[in-house]
């Protein structure tokens, strides 16, 4: 078997998907802290799946297409950090692999080390140990066997032994996997996809059915009011769609599809962003716009509503749009999905899990909430749908945990007609700082700096339960308690909660504190809360203390120190 073409290209990604899912609770248990919410199985289970879908949907299977597909399937569906780099890695690999007709192990070779390239270049600061140095390894072994055998079966199997070789010796590379005992819970989720693309090339497995999966959404806050009776539309059908790009957009391409764009309608957005162009045009001919699009390439995400009938049905849209449309008598190009000229300055997006802290955010003036948080990471879709529903000319986004700054990032680089600037808040505490340093009298520059310095000056700790014996960094943890996680990882464990609560807090508190915030979960009753902060004050009475009702899982209790 010197070559493979598209079919069974496409049998092992497939597979390679379905095995992921299958195996993915096993890798969530490979969390190094012992939480109950590991989620980088979960996480690279739905950034594959979200790939696989569009796999699974094609119809003109060739390697083009097949490219185009996982690329831009696992882009949008990328979660968390390790979903990011998966869709990095993806990204990479179908770069090259979209230039052939068929694979060989040259080939094969050239794509993994252009995969291991942009996955890289995708986290400032890599480290070894983890899902990246599974990556490298698997493209230092594919150009080794590139010289040594034209079998592709052959130079597959090499590879994934040598990954799972270079995955055992993790532990080596990262002394908190040792001491937990535990290999890279990503590097395990690659080799895992690996053992699927294996199982399909030699024919052990048939190609599996790819069921639809739900993913997490946000929803856009804001005031609502019909739409005036008397508003004249000029082009009735709000056309969107996502060009797979088959060849080069250049500039002069852009310039004229947004030229041919405003010949057939209004409200153009035309955005391109490596392999994929984002449109959208207000017209009377949704057809001619999907014409001209599939000149560049395959189209998805097509979406055509009629303005006309919506207006009939009293579409709702915010009361800026439906003033500002009175007051010019068209709204063509003012619709709730466009930013409009009456757009607001600026706006929050924050991604929070639980019903108390979306209310303390929305209190604090966030347009935007996602729900999610570290027990479900939200896509780079998911952000990406409820920034490019708010009507502001900025939009700042607070991922509030450290496994979606990566997904919030991409999302921004997606983001068309408005910029947005992720402010890299890794938990609660640090993106309720931010919003409190922003200042809407200063430009964004300012409030930029001001929020990033804010989320360096807060201290964040959070309580929860431990779900097996382990010892990290010399404390040791038993299976069931309660154990506290701060800034700089597990503070204490123990079984009395209160212990560990002043156990953590004696590592934040300092001669410059002021205030200790808690914020209480779902499963803990506003009397236990009260209690807590009344020991939390005899200990510390020199400070003020705060109660708010956070209502989030898993965590009974997130602390903020200031």
């Amino acid at each position: 078997m010197n070559n493979i073409d598209a079919a069974m290209v496409r049998q092992m990604f497939l597979t390679g998907a379905d095995k992921l899912d299958s195996q993915k609770e096993k890798i969530n248990d490979l969390n190094v802290f012992p939480v109950p919410d590991g989620d980088t199985g979960t996480n690279m289970s739905m950034t594959i799946m979200a790939a696989a879908r569009e796999v699974a949907d094609l119809e003109d299977v060739n390697m083009d297409s097949l490219a185009k597909a996982i690329a831009a399937g696992s882009l949008r569906g990328a979660r968390g950090n390790s979903g990011v780099i998966f869709s990095q890695l993806c990204r990479g690999f179908t770069k090259e692999m979209g230039n052939c007709e068929t694979l060989d192990v040259s080939s094969i070779a050239k794509a993994t080390r252009h995969a291991c390239e942009t996955a890289y270049k995708a986290v400032m600061k890599p480290k070894e140990g983890t899902i990246l140095t599974v990556a490298k390894a698997i493209a230092d072994k594919a150009g080794e066997v590139s010289s040594e055998t034209e079998d592709v079966l052959e130079a597959v199997e090499r590879i994934v032994d040598y990954a799972q070789e270079v995955l055992e010796k993790t532990p080596d590379m990262l002394p908190v996997l040792k001491e937990a005992g535990v290999v890279d819970s990503g590097g395990q989720g690659l080799v895992c996809v690996l053992y699927g693309f294996l199982d399909a090339l030699s024919g052990r497995v048939s190609e599996p059915d790819i069921s639809v999966k739900s993913g997490v959404k946000g929803q856009v806050r804001g005031k609502k009011a019909k739409i005036a009776d008397d508003v004249e539309i000029t082009f009735g059908y709000c056309t969107e769609f996502i060009i797979l790009l088959n060849r080069e957009f250049t500039e002069k391409d852009e310039q004229e599809f947004k030229a041919f764009l405003n010949s057939i309608g209004d409200s153009i957005v035309c955005v391109a962003l490596d392999d994929v162009v984002k449109i959208h045009v207000h017209t009377d001919h949704p057809g001619e716009a999907f014409e001209k699009g599939l000149t560049f390439g395959q189209l998805t995400n097509m979406k055509v509503d009629n303005l006309r009938e919506e207006v009939e049905e009293n579409r709702v849209v915010s009361d800026d749009d439906v003033e500002k449309a009175r007051r010019d008598g068209d709204s063509s190009e003012k619709r709730i999905t466009e930013l409009t000229e009456n757009a607001k300055e600026v706006a929050f997006v924050s991604v929070v899990a639980g019903s108390g802290l979306a209310e303390i955010f929305k209190d604090m003036g966030a347009d935007g909430i996602i729900e999610g948080g570290q027990t479900m990471n939200p896509s780079t879709d998911d952000i990406l749908e409820v920034i490019e529903n708010i009507d502001a000319k900025t939009v700042f986004i607070l991922p509030n945990n450290s496994n979606i700054v990566l997904a919030a990032s991409q999302a921004a680089e997606l983001v068309a007609g408005r910029k947005a600037v992720v402010i890299p808040a890794k938990t609660i505490p640090q993106g309720v700082s931010a919003v409190v340093a922003f200042d809407p009298t200063a430009d964004e520059a300012a409030n930029t700096e001001a929020m990033n310095e804010a989320i360096g000056l807060v201290k964040s700790g959070q309580i929860t339960y431990a779900v097996r014996d382990t010892s990290i960094e010399g404390i040791k943890v038993s299976q069931g308690d309660y154990i506290a996680i701060n800034d700089d990882g597990l503070a204490a464990s123990d079984t009395d909660i209160v212990d560990v609560m002043f156990s953590m807090l004696d590592g934040m508190v300092d001669g410059d504190s002021e205030l200790i915030t808690l914020y209480y979960g779902e499963d803990v009753s506003e009397e236990e809360a009260s209690v807590m902060e009344e020991k939390i004050h005899e200990k510390y009475p020199e400070l003020e203390t705060d109660l708010q009702n956070g209502s989030q899982k898993v965590y009974y209790y997130i602390v903020s120190v200031e």
